[in-house]
């Protein structure tokens, strides 16, 4: 006998949907309010007072696709998160993701060098002694926490050792990424701490921290162009095509970027990554008994992680998606946590199978269009190696209490991971 169909939800059924609010992650991904939308309303009418009224929530991956594409249509420029923001606090904040066009096609050309493929396989040594000293430690050490003792420290060490800087400024980079996350709660924060004077609508996510990474950058930034090395940081104020380069406001800009995407991002795909292989028994025994399949296990860590969950673009004329018409001036949000996640896409999507192919490909990093994710095949490369280590040192991993997640309506984030590192 056939399962019931499930009954058609109402208006009210789809109205009632909360997408926006962040205590909702504190849950994990609300997978049944994404499936609802992208089965019913895939472009989806969502109040929020907090964007200004509210904003269309694109959520299948063919819709978010369209929409990352045409940057013409869906701009970057007028901020990429749920909030508004005035026009001052736009440019004070622009950086490369804020950008399209020839304004971005210029900052990316600046800005790509050091992280090529080719650039990227010169780090492995390096990334691979960070990752076997972390582990070291975890081996046989009984109930860790993962987040501070793995997911934490080992994205940020490899981006410290890239730039070029003492390993110990690694853990005040990291609390402020942690206070970056905290203005996506909808908490209050300190607006002086750090010193900081601006006014916290002019600074990224809200947050003091933005001024104290930003400046850190600008000490940086005038540290290396007095004296240039080989590492990132000097590269990247170095860098220059046809006598253009990177203002200091620039750098700055960028160095908040790089810290936070490279750290945030890629801690956010291991915690999320090691949990569903702690919670999918035989996965990390397939990697074991088919190494081959690492590659596609990484890109599977990432899909099912999904480490920042939405970005935001805004309707520069009058349009039509999926059959709706969108107004110019309209917010318009792809929501990587349902594209990833979309039956049409992804057979079985909330399981999670380290032997998926990798056609097709997730939307994660802003896999397509122009804003994909430059720092991609560093996360890869830190995923890569942790699933090497764990399957060539039999290290198999054990959850040993609750999963407590980020409040946060933009990073897929945990806090803590109590659990086990075992060699078998």
């Amino acid at each position: 006998m056939s399962a019931a169909t499930p009954p058609v939800p109402t208006a009210a059924d789809l109205a009632a949907v909360d997408i926006a609010s962040p205590e909702v992650y504190e849950r994990g991904i609300p997978h049944e309010a994404f499936r609802l939308l992208r089965r019913h309303d895939p472009v989806h009418w969502h109040p929020w007072d907090w964007s200004g009224g509210g904003f269309w929530a694109v959520t299948t991956k063919d819709d978010l696709t369209t929409v990352t594409r045409d940057w013409d249509t869906y701009t970057s420029e007028q901020h990429v998160n749920l909030w508004e923001l005035s026009a001052e606090a736009q440019e004070a904040r622009r950086s490369l993701i804020e950008t399209d066009g020839i304004p971005h096609t210029r900052l990316r050309r600046l800005v790509t060098a050091p992280f090529t493929l080719r650039r990227m396989a010169a780090y492995e040594d390096a990334t691979r002694e960070i990752l076997d000293e972390l582990l070291d430690e975890l081996v046989g050490a009984g109930e860790i926490d993962l987040v501070p003792l793995l997911s934490e420290p080992y994205p940020i060490r490899v981006i410290v050792s890239i730039l070029g800087i003492p390993r110990s400024d690694g853990d005040f980079l990291v609390h402020l990424s942690n206070q970056l996350v905290e203005g996506t709660s909808n908490r209050e924060v300190d607006a002086t701490e750090y010193g900081n004077t601006t006014p916290l609508e002019l600074l990224p996510f809200n947050s003091p921290a933005a001024h104290a990474l930003f400046e850190f950058g600008r000490k940086l930034g005038a540290e290396r162009r007095a004296a240039p090395g080989d590492d990132l940081v000097s590269k990247l104020i170095t860098a220059e095509i046809d006598g253009d380069q990177l203002t200091d406001a620039e750098f700055c800009n960028f160095f908040q970027l790089l810290v936070f995407a490279g750290n945030e991002t890629t801690r956010t795909a291991i915690s999320n990554g090691l949990l569903a292989f702690m919670q999918n028994e035989g996965q990390l025994a397939a990697l074991r008994a088919d190494p081959a399949l690492i590659p596609q296990a990484v890109e599977e860590v990432i899909r099912y992680a999904t480490p920042v969950l939405h970005m935001r673009r805004t309707a520069t004329r009058d349009t039509e998606l999926h059959g709706v018409n969108i107004a110019a001036g309209d917010k318009v949000v792809i929501w990587y946590a349902s594209a990833n996640f979309d039956e049409a896409a992804f057979p079985a999507p909330l399981a999670f199978d380290v032997s998926r192919p990798l056609k097709p490909e997730h939307v994660a990093f802003g896999a397509f269009g122009p804003h994909h994710c430059l720092g991609a095949p560093l996360a890869r490369l830190e995923i890569r190696l942790l699933l090497e280590q764990l399957v060539r040192r039999n290290i198999e991993v054990e959850q040993s209490g609750p999963v407590v997640r980020v409040r946060s309506n933009f990073v897929n984030g945990v806090l803590s991971l109590p659990c086990r590192f075992t060699a078998v």
